[in-house]
């Protein structure tokens, strides 16, 4: 890496920590907040684990100090981003792997790691070691997913493997454009079905045994359908000459 790309890779971690703080409050909870996780994946698949992780750590400084946000900052967000980071490495370019280290850092790791944290330093009560799991799950199953299909949109157009070039990043070439577009799909049923819920227990003042089902419904919806889409789209074996 030369000077050049250490100045453009500094500057996009910048930039990536000033967008990460700004676009954090959205859709933001106590234990659950997906757009840090859409940082997480993109800084790891644009910079590498490391720039990841320094990018996460400061994104988790800041909100600490200026808007009062708890510890949580930090345990949910810092673990998945180098490992998003590492597995997109480890798997040769996959964004998939990429999701799922986000997925295991943030959603299981720092999740685990919550609870001393914030009972230690914060002084909580009356959680568990679990008591995070569902929250932060649901957090990277949202923001990993719209990183994923983003992400995925700039490798299909050719130009995630230029900004990788420009940041002087690792390359990967090779990718399964229809897996991934099947995944994409997928992913986007996740975000269905956590619609959906927060849908019904928020708008549906009466529940049947319909309106209790729906989420299930529209997530196996979803998974038909990128199931679908890859058995029709995957690439055909050609048959052996005669």
């Amino acid at each position: 890496m030369n000077k050049s790309q250490k100045l453009i890779k500094l500057i996009f971690l910048a930039m990536m920590v000033a967008i990460g703080v700004v676009i954090s409050p959205i859709l933001r909870v106590e234990g659950m907040c997906p757009m840090a996780h859409f940082i997480n994946v993109t800084c790891a698949v644009m910079l590498g684990p490391w720039y990841a992780f320094v990018c996460a750590l400061l994104i988790g400084i800041i909100r600490m100090a200026f808007m009062g946000i708890p510890p949580l900052a930090l345990t949910g967000a810092v673990f998945g981003a180098f490992l998003s980071g590492m597995l997109y490495r480890l798997s040769k370019g996959k964004l998939v792997c990429a999701f799922l280290g986000e997925v295991i850092g943030t959603g299981i790791i720092g999740a685990i790691v919550s609870y001393p944290v914030m009972t230690l330093l914060w002084g909580k009560t009356g959680l568990t070691w679990f008591f995070y799991v569902p929250s932060f799950i649901a957090g990277t199953l949202i923001g990993g997913s719209i990183a994923f299909i983003f992400l995925k949109q700039i490798q299909k157009s050719n130009m995630l493997s230029k900004f990788q070039t420009a940041l002087g990043s690792n390359v990967y070439e090779g990718t399964d454009v229809v897996l991934n577009d099947a995944l994409g799909i997928a992913f986007l049923g996740f975000i269905a079905y956590l619609a959906t819920v927060v849908i019904v227990n928020n708008f549906v003042k009466t529940q049947d045994a319909f309106t209790a089902s729906i989420k299930y419904i529209v997530l196996a919806a979803f998974m038909a359908a990128a199931l679908i889409f890859w058995l029709v789209k995957r690439p055909k074996k050609e048959a052996p000459a005669a």
